[in-house]
C-alpha cells in the first residue's frame, strides 16, 4: 500500500490530502482530524508524487478562487447508500447550496435527511466533495465534520453562497 499526503496552508488551516494507492483518499482539515484519522497507517508527506502534486495545486486553486471544481482520481469508499448521496454532492454547483431535503428528494428517498447527514459525516473527500454545500432547509448552517459549522461557513463564504447564521 503506498500512502502519501501534501499538505496545503488555508485559512481553514492546514489541508491534508491523502493519496494512496493513485487515488485521492482523504482530505483532513487540520493536523488534529489527520492525526485523528491517519493513526492506523500514517501516510508519508511527499511532494515528489504528480498526484499529490496536482491534488496540492488544485486545493491552493481553490482557496485563491481560481477553480470551482476538482479534478482528480478518488478512491469513494462507502456504502451504496452513501455512494449515493456523495454523488449528489459531488454535483452541487460552487457557490449553490441544497437542503438535506433537497439531497434526499434526489436521491429518491425524501425521508433520509438524517442519513443524509451521516452520509455527509462519513465523507472522506470534504471539500472535494462538497458536503459543506448542504445545509438546513431554513438555510441556515447545520454540523460540519460532526459540529464545525465554522469551517462550512468560511467554505461557502468563500464561495459566495448564500446562507443565514
Amino acid at each position: 500500500m503506498n500512502r502519501l499526503y501534501g499538505t496545503v496552508e488555508s485559512e481553514l488551516g492546514t489541508i491534508y490530502i491523502v493519496v494512496e494507492d493513485g487515488l485521492v483518499s482523504a482530505v483532513h482539515i487540520g493536523v488534529e482530524d489527520f492525526k485523528r484519522r491517519e493513526r492506523v497507517h500514517q501516510p508519508i508527506f511527499s511532494l515528489d508524487n504528480e498526484l499529490v502534486k496536482e491534488a496540492v495545486q488544485q486545493m491552493k486553486d481553490y482557496f485563491s478562487k481560481r477553480r470551482q471544481d476538482f479534478d482528480l482520481p478518488l478512491q469513494l469508499e462507502g456504502t451504496e447508500f452513501q455512494q449515493s448521496v456523495w454523488n449528489v454532492l459531488h454535483s452541487i454547483p460552487f457557490g449553490t447550496t441544497y437542503s438535506y431535503q433537497e439531497v434526499a428528494e434526489k436521491i429518491g428517498n425524501s425521508k433520509a435527511v438524517r442519513a443524509i447527514g451521516q452520509a455527509n459525516k462519513a465523507n472522506r473527500l470534504p471539500i472535494i466533495i462538497p458536503c459543506h454545500r448542504v445545509i438546513g432547509k431554513n438555510q441556515k448552517l447545520t454540523g460540519y465534520a460532526g459540529t464545525r459549522t465554522d469551517i462550512k461557513e468560511k467554505l461557502l463564504t468563500l464561495e459566495g453562497a448564500g446562507f443565514k447564521r
